[in-house]
Order: C-alpha cells, then sequence, then structure tokens
C-alpha cells in the first residue's frame, strides 16, 4: 500500500493478516471474537481503537494513530508500552 494514501481500515487488516501468514478467522480468534462477528465488523469498516490495537499485539506490530498539528507536532496513541 501507498503512504499517505487513504485505505480502508479493513483493507489494511487483511493485508498485515497475509503478510502474517495468518486468517482473518484466526485473528479474530486470537483478539477474543467469532470469525463470523469480526468478519461483520471488516466489512462494515467498524473496528474499534481497542480492536486495532489488540490486532498489533497479536500480530507483533506496532499500531499508531496521530493527529498532527498544523505546526507538525504529533499527538499519538499507540499499542507499545512505553518504558
Amino acid at each position: 500500500m501507498d503512504v499517505g494514501q487513504h485505505v480502508k481500515t479493513s483493507d489494511m487488516i487483511k493485508e498485515l493478516c497475509n503478510k502474517k501468514n495468518i486468517s482473518i478467522s484466526e485473528l479474530a480468534r486470537r483478539i477474543g471474537q467469532t470469525p463470523q462477528y469480526f468478519g461483520k465488523k471488516l466489512k462494515r469498516d467498524t473496528v474499534s481503537l481497542e480492536e486495532m490495537k489488540q490486532i498489533g499485539d497479536v500480530l507483533e506490530v506496532t499500531f499508531e494513530q496521530s493527529f498532527i498539528l498544523p505546526d507538525g507536532e504529533q499527538i499519538k496513541t499507540s499499542n507499545e508500552s512505553e518504558c
């Protein structure tokens, strides 16, 4: 996927699963959801911020989301623990 391109959350999750060689059904189970329920959330593109953090943890990747202020300052949320 191109950096800066607007991409649906569900498409990012599907691509990440493909790269990590895990099915959507297995990912759903690992985050404590049924494959049917998680599949509906993907179809509607209604995956929550908390679920995105769980997905990052399960797939051992960093999930970040940020607001970028006009002066370039970023306010971030991440699934990484700060030490």
